[in-house]
């Protein structure tokens, strides 16, 4: 006997479904915003009075989706921790206390494996957040705040595989926990302690001090001349300071100055550098994050920035390229 394999869509009919899928999902996730309420209110400050942790709960691919939340949580100032509803019977409920409150995640709201741990909860006097697509189930009966995650369909072409469903209440978590962060008033410099490592944690915790030239910056005075200016230029990468006096920035020369000056003047050398710089340059603080002096050179051409203090005095030259050495970009 022989068996034929079955043909698959072609390529066109494959985009077309992708793309579907990719629209049907993000409707799902766009009518969540008009259910963002009072009952969503009431479930963050539940969490921000919670003395304990916040414990998160689901099951399949809910529970994958819990396990994501709960580190969002975690890593914006909510102290949160993902509990197998199943694990949690056997064992594992020592990790509820009653200063906690649980968010559990169910697209029917009728998971036999949540209902025991939901009725330990219940006894514990934990305060449950439900996110289910069934405001009518057993789940969202019992629980103290529900918030609505139904979808109108899922992106499945079946109607079967959570898909919608899944990212609808992936959504609803972060909108959790962002609001949890606001309402903290969680800041880039919390976040940076909670990501000490890697490019993230290098770019939040790096600042302007830690990377700019301190030592024979290149300084000249507003009598200078371009013959004067030529060495610094040449050997300090491209960018020298005009200051007054008291050391305060008057402005910058650059080797692009230089060139269009040369472009049009044959005989230089005797031109003052106060002729030549460029009036209320860009500059940066040294407490700023190295990643803010980035952006200000992208968007402003330029491969250097003079470092100043409160009083506007140059106190450091900070250079892209070292900035990319360092990890701001």
């Amino acid at each position: 006997m022989t068996v034929t394999a079955p043909q698959g869509i072609g390529t066109d009919e494959m985009l077309e479904q992708a793309r579907r899928v990719i629209r049907t999902e993000a409707a799902s996730v766009a009518a969540l915003e008009a259910r963002i309420g009072v009952e969503f209110a009431a479930a963050v400050d539940a969490v921000l009075e919670a003395t304990g942790r916040v414990i998160v709960a689901g099951v399949g691919k809910s529970g994958i989706v819990g396990r994501k939340i709960a580190a969002t949580l975690t890593s914006t100032g909510t102290p949160a921790v993902f509990l197998h509803p199943v694990e949690a019977l056997h064992g594992d409920l020592g990790l509820v206390g009653s200063g906690d409150v649980a968010i559990l995640l169910s697209k029917s709201g009728e998971s036999d494996e949540l209902r025991g741990l939901l009725e330990y909860l219940k006894r514990m006097d934990v305060g449950v957040v439900a996110l289910t697509g069934r405001l009518d189930s057993a789940l969202a009966r019992q629980a103290d705040w529900v918030l609505d995650c139904s979808v109108a369909e899922e992106a499945c072409p079946h109607d079967l595989a959570p898909t919608s469903s899944t990212t609808a209440a992936m959504a609803m978590g972060d909108a959790l926990a962002v609001a949890l962060l606001l309402r903290r008033g969680f800041g880039r410099d919390d976040f940076a302690r909670f990501h000490p490592g890697g490019a993230l944690g290098r770019r939040l915790l790096l600042r302007v001090a830690d990377v700019m030239e301190t030592a024979d910056l290149p300084i000249l005075p507003s009598t200078a001349t371009m013959r004067q200016c030529l060495v610094p230029l040449a050997e300090r990468r491209g960018t020298v300071a005009v200051t007054d006096a008291e050391g305060a920035l008057l402005g910058v020369v650059t080797s692009g100055d230089l060139t269009r000056l040369m472009e049009r003047e044959e005989h230089f050398y005797g031109i003052s550098v106060s002729e030549v710089m460029t009036l209320d340059p860009k500059t940066v603080e040294p407490h700023e994050l190295a990643a803010a002096a980035v952006g200000v050179m992208e968007r402003h051409g330029v491969m250097a920035l003079p470092v100043v203090d409160d009083a506007h005095r140059v106190v450091g030259m900070v250079h892209l390229h070292d900035l990319m050495r360092a990890g701001a970009v």
